[in-house]
């Protein structure tokens, strides 16, 4: 071909140097199948997901020697891998806040859990203003209000589970019987009351709700201090990410840990619900930092082969903290000493800060050699080992580099790339999809919709959806080493979408045969059914979610992992944010809600195919290394096939076409620019 001759005529043989990749990073497929990948692992075809890096520079050139860049492959075997002592202390110290954290993302199940309430004074036997579980009631759904049928359960549940309280925050006393519905006509007299009693169904003697007394007019407070923590978890995670990658890990943790200190202490001194949720957006702000730094120390400490088990590790830490939850609750009784019980451990982390360096990897990355020498040389200390074992000979590579400047790069770097910012963007979608639709399924199973009795105790619902939670995280562990990332996600995302399509079809069709009297179908078949599908679709969309953001800690490169896990954690958050958003439009627009995530369950089951596997792979350490993260095709190209695409210096050859061919470069007459002919 002509491109291939004028490649020849430049020197292009056998035996050259290979071109300079292009801004995004692009290789030819041609010097990418001849070269090995830079410490990765070969692929089952034979070839690695990670395309080479271009050859090594001299030292002292643009680029730091390779040795340097190739944390995974020659730094980390160095100073002993995940074998070394003081590498095993630090990733204890990144599993023990996992705790914390699981207290404080769970607290709003309890802080403002909505309470039976009913109007004071009016004696044991009141009818209520309003029945709660997780938002399902407010003042103007009881016109709708149908009571599910007493059953010992239900009736134990309400005679133990909920202490009695009222406004000012005085103990009731014994709590009251199982009322009555209240009838149409009472509701408007019930919420013209000026105070009320309530049942606390949590364990507490007194909440936010009953504090503050955000019932009937004001019912619509506690959801927005609902979104106030998630809304400043997602601006948290977008900042604090950037500034992660610019000034480092070890400053973001110290400065949340602090903040988070001082805004979840004044949290519970609020004085009105106002001050409660702006504090609550700043306490959300700092835990999202403090997550996300956590998450990127962990990632970045461990081997290719260990990142998955670590960061499942932590995870039970935190699934821990949330069946925990409930007994802490019960033994505080008072809102305001749960949420100073759930702050003050954090005053732990500050020791653990005092230990924690920051990360080598970063500091590698991006070329802070001077502050690597030292922490190199005090893990080689804390680990007690010899010069001798650097038989790569990084420290003497490392010396001739001290004099390079540092290079920090900004996440927004990412929209001149090739392939990161796509497989970026699909890792937000999957996230955003699958906590957005995990909120929908949860409320299939445990709303108003269904009447099964189980499901009407706060206890109940609450380890219910912990439960699955943690059956999902314990499948995604073996889906995950049989399948790989890639295939886990897309089979999680699959059952997702099959939970979500049956049951909006599949029910409604079930609902319109239950209709006629010699179909033998009654809504309890549908009832059933719709739990039965939920509970899937909870079990598959939180794997898939929580999956999402660690493929993306995986793919995105070291010098902007931050700013990627910030951006999918605040997809994450978003999808999250939809449940109060929902629930305080009185649940209007909730099935088109469901309809919208369920298409596009079906949207990230095509992008995923799109997405590199990064199992056992070496994590990149630059954008170009980002760039090299590329899929791997299906089906191996046959011998001598051409690839469908160019890359960018093949392009640039293509476009000068025109010039070659007024030269002459001894192209037969008639021949096309691919070397075929007219017919």
């Amino acid at each position: 071909m002509a491109i291939d001759r004028r490649r020849e005529a430049a020197g292009g043989g056998p035996g050259r140097l290979p071109p300079a990749a292009e801004e995004n990073g692009a290789l030819p497929p041609g010097d990418a199948a001849a070269s090995a990948p830079l410490g990765g692992r070969a692929g089952p075809s034979g070839g690695g997901d990670i395309q080479p890096l271009p050859a090594p520079h001299a030292a002292g050139g643009p680029h730091p020697s390779l040795l340097l860049l190739d944390y995974d492959g020659s730094v980390l075997p160095f100073l002993g891998g995940l074998g070394g002592g003081y590498q095993k202390t630090l990733v204890l110290l990144t599993w023990i806040p996992a705790l914390f954290i699981g207290f404080s993302q769970f607290s709003d199940s309890f802080l403002l859990d909505q309470p039976n309430f009913w109007c004071r004074g009016a004696g044991r036997g009141a009818e209520q203003a309003g029945v709660t579980g997780a938002g399902r009631w407010g003042g103007g759904d009881l016109a709708n209000w149908t009571s599910p049928a007493t059953t010992p359960a239900s009736t134990a549940a309400w005679g133990t589970a909920g202490p009695l309280s009222n406004g000012s925050g005085a103990d009731g006393g014994d709590a009251p019987p199982l009322p009555s519905p209240p009838d149409k006509g009472d509701n408007a007299s019930n919420c013209d009351c000026h105070a009320w009693d309530y049942g606390i169904r949590t364990g507490l003697v007194q909440n936010v709700v009953s504090k503050w007394d955000l019932v009937c007019d004001n019912a619509w407070k506690v959801h927005v201090a609902k979104f106030s923590l998630l809304v400043g978890l997602i601006f948290g995670y977008l900042i604090t990410g950037c500034v992660a990658d610019w000034f480092g890990r070890r400053p973001v943790l110290l400065v949340c840990v602090v903040s988070i200190l001082i805004f979840g202490l004044a949290v519970a001194l609020s004085v009105n619900v106002t001050m409660f949720s702006t504090l609550r957006f700043f306490e959300g702000f700092c835990l999202a930092g403090v997550i996300l730094t956590l998450y990127a120390l962990r990632i970045e400490l461990c081997p290719p082969g260990k990142r998955f088990t670590i960061t499942m590790v932590a995870s039970f830490v935190a699934m821990a903290g949330q069946f925990l939850m409930p007994g802490l609750a019960a033994l505080c009784r008072d809102w305001q000493v749960l949420q100073a019980l759930i702050i003050c451990p954090f005053l732990l982390m500050l020791l653990c800060w005092s230990i924690f360096p920051e990360s080598l990897r970063w500091l590698m990355a991006t070329h802070q050699f001077e502050s690597a020498k030292k922490l190199i040389l005090y893990f080689t200390q804390k680990n007690r080992m010899s010069p001798e074992s650097d038989i790569k000979g990084v420290m003497p590579e490392l010396e001739k580099e001290l004099s390079r400047r540092p290079k920090k790069v900004c996440i927004v770097k990412v929209v001149g790339t090739r392939n990161l910012w796509k497989n970026i963007v699909v890792l937000c979608v999957n996230s955003l999809t699958g906590f957005g639709i995990h909120h929908c399924f949860a409320r299939s199973m445990m709303g108003h919709e269904v009447k099964v009795p189980l499901l009407e105790n706060f206890y109940a619902d609450y380890y219910t959806a912990a439960g699955i939670a943690l059956a999902s995280c314990l499948a995604m562990c073996l889906v995950v080493g049989v399948l790989g990332r890639r295939g886990g996600l897309l089979l999680f995302m699959i059952l997702t979408a099959l939970a979500s399509l049956l049951q909006l079809g599949l029910l409604n069709l079930i609902g319109k045969y239950s209709q006629h009297p010699d179909s033998g179908m009654s809504d309890s078949v549908k009832d059933k059914f719709s739990v039965t599908f939920s509970i899937v679709g909870m079990f598959a969309s939180h794997a898939a979610g929580s999956l999402s953001v660690f493929f993306c800690a995986e793919i995105t490169p070291t010098v902007i992992r931050c700013g990627g896990l910030g951006l999918v954690l605040a997809s994450a958050g978003f999808g999250m944010l939809t449940a109060p958003i929902i629930e305080l439009h009185n649940q209007k627009g909730y099935f088109l809600h469901h309809i919208i995530f369920a298409c596009c369950t079906l949207i990230c089951i095509i992008c995923l195919l799109l997405l590199p596997e990064s199992r056992d792979q070496n994590l990149p350490e630059s954008i170009a290394d980002g760039e090299h993260y590329t899929r791997q095709p299906l089906l191996p190209p046959r011998r001598g096939e051409q690839p469908l695409l160019l890359t960018n210096a093949e392009l640039k050859d293509y476009s000068g076409l025109h010039d070659a061919a007024a030269a002459g470069d001894g192209l037969p007459d008639g021949a096309t620019a691919n070397g075929g002919r007219p017919m």
